[in-house]
């Protein structure tokens, strides 16, 4: 519930007082660094037999994305979306666009089955424009240096630096001959553009040097074609030959040609040996899930400190991508626990972790997409006709991406459950809150330096039960709940046992 401003609107409260404040909360309005917009970014990509995402949200009869899937993404507001993944090592982007008549099958090697190309270049692009998201496409980068595809069944699965040129013309060139016969005049403008993916895990692949060697000679291709399209480099880890992160090598030999480095976020595993996090165990003490999942947590800030260190030491500019990333729990892709509420502080606190690295991570995302039975998607969709409706995973990254400013600020202090991350636009503060707790409330009080709090909001996602779950007979059971809060000089919350908020506070100068 809400607590009154503890403090007149317009009294300046004496600085031993607000330091004596219990739970004081202590917000620093001065900018710090830009917030991208691409930090709750979402990644599509088609699954074959292993889950229909993709053909599941196209709907045949009407030749058109179905109506439902686009209300539920233009409510989960992404700022980007990213079309790839292990598709890019045998995609052959020629064979989805044009008439759809004359499209040609492709088989999906790395998830099984045929994928029909009905959704190509042309349904992405307008997906992305419907939803006011930023497309990035994920080129077929000589299939990762996987030379299987190379000799399939079907033929040569493999893209070259010309095809990908090619494909950065057919987006962007107004004067495509391609583009302009398949009926669209006008350009589509795509700016983000990722080399490589997972390039450095597994040893079949290309090794270090190869992939940088290749990534230069895509990088003067692509760039020949539009020099204003913004290049996503791999960096990670992953060959057992060669443990080292690659983005050392990766930025200091080709960082003028790229302008983010990209890893993916995805061994978040369960750490102790005795794990709750497996199949259903959790169900027999959601509590300690609680905490293993908020153990698991702090990997994330890991891997962010280790390769900021890496860029800054090559004295790079270059922003941080994570362009894929979820919780990695078993049953693969399918934990029932990944539609409960249980892990709802998990996923705000991953993308407050993401936020306060904002000055270096540019690109981020919480979970895959959309899919109709894997439980790691932003959108869940009921098939073959019905309801799309949002995962825990996608609630958070709705609620933390459409209430947001658009410079961090410092924030201190405040109960040691509560998670926070702090931004500002104009006269508005807005802070990102997660109660770490499982079974006690936090109550805090917000001050902003040399400023009074003139009113404000919240908007609380707070269910009544941890293990309360989202299905298609309840999609909206995750929907926030909106309170009003202040003015005051300090202002004062009580934020229950697991709850995920926005506190927006507006303020003047005292």
């Amino acid at each position: 519930m809400a607590g009154s401003s503890s403090l007149a609107a317009g009294m300046a409260p004496p600085a031993a007082l607000t330091q004596s404040m219990p739970g004081l909360v202590r917000i620093d309005p001065t900018p710090l660094f830009p917030i991208s917009p691409y930090l709750h970014m979402q990644f599509m990509e088609p699954l074959g037999v292993t889950d229909g995402s993709v053909e599941a949200c196209w709907d045949y009869d009407a030749g058109n994305w179905r109506s439902d899937f686009i209300e539920a993404v233009q409510d989960l507001a992404p700022g980007a979306i990213r079309w790839g993944g292990l598709l890019s090592r045998y995609y052959r982007w020629r064979e989805a666009v044009g008439p759809v008549a004359g499209r040609r099958p492709m088989r999906n090697y790395a998830w099984g089955g045929w994928e029909t190309n009905r959704v190509g270049t042309a349904e992405f692009v307008e997906l992305c424009r419907r939803t006011n998201a930023a497309p990035i496409l994920c080129v077929n980068f000589l299939s990762d240096g996987h030379r299987y595809f190379a000799r399939t069944r079907e033929g040569n699965r493999t893209g070259d630096a010309r095809e990908a040129a090619d494909w950065v013309s057919y987006c962007n060139d107004p004067d495509d001959t391609a583009r302009r016969r398949d009926g669209a005049t006008a350009p589509y403008g795509v700016k983000l553009w990722q080399i490589g993916n997972e390039t450095s895990y597994g040893d079949a692949g290309f090794t270090r040097s190869e992939a940088i060697a290749h990534t230069i000679a895509f990088a003067r291709e692509m760039r020949g074609r539009d020099p204003s399209i913004r290049l996503i480099g791999w960096g990670d880890r992953g060959r057992s030959d060669d443990p080292a992160i690659w983005a050392a090598d990766m930025l200091r030999q080709a960082g003028e040609y790229l302008d983010y480095i990209a890893i993916h976020m995805m061994q978040q595993i369960p750490q102790r040996q005795d794990t709750v996090l497996r199949g259903r165990a959790y169900q027999d003490d959601p509590a300690r899930a609680w905490a293993e999942l908020l153990e698991m947590s702090h990997g994330i800030e890991a891997r962010l400190l280790e390769l900021e260190e890496v860029v800054a030491a090559q004295g790079s500019q270059a922003g941080i991508a994570v362009t894929e990333g979820h919780l990695s729990l078993a049953p693969h892709n399918a934990n029932p626990i990944l539609e409960e509420w249980l892990t709802g502080a998990y996923h705000a606190r991953a993308l407050n972790t993401y936020q306060r690295h904002g000055a270096r991570v540019r690109i981020a995302t919480a979970a895959d997409f959309n899919c109709t039975r894997w439980t790691v998607a932003a959108v869940r969709m009921q098939v073959p006709r019905g309801v799309s409706y949002l995962t825990p995973a996608g609630s958070v990254m709705r609620l933390f991406g459409r209430h947001n400013g658009e410079h961090a600020v410092a924030v201190t202090g405040g109960p040691s459950d509560l998670d926070m991350a702090a931004s500002r636009r104009g006269n508005r503060i807005f802070l990102h809150v997660a109660n770490l707790s499982y079974d006690v409330a936090a109550e805090a009080r917000f001050a902003i330096d040399g400023c009074a709090i003139t009113g404000g909001r919240v908007l609380e996602i707070a269910p009544e039960r941890p293990r309360q779950v989202v299905t298609q007979d309840q999609p909206n059971v995750f929907a926030p709940r909106e309170k009003p809060i202040g003015p005051g000089q300090a202002v004062t919350w009580r934020f229950p046992p697991t709850a995920v908020s926005v506190v927006e506070l507006d303020f003047k100068q005292s």
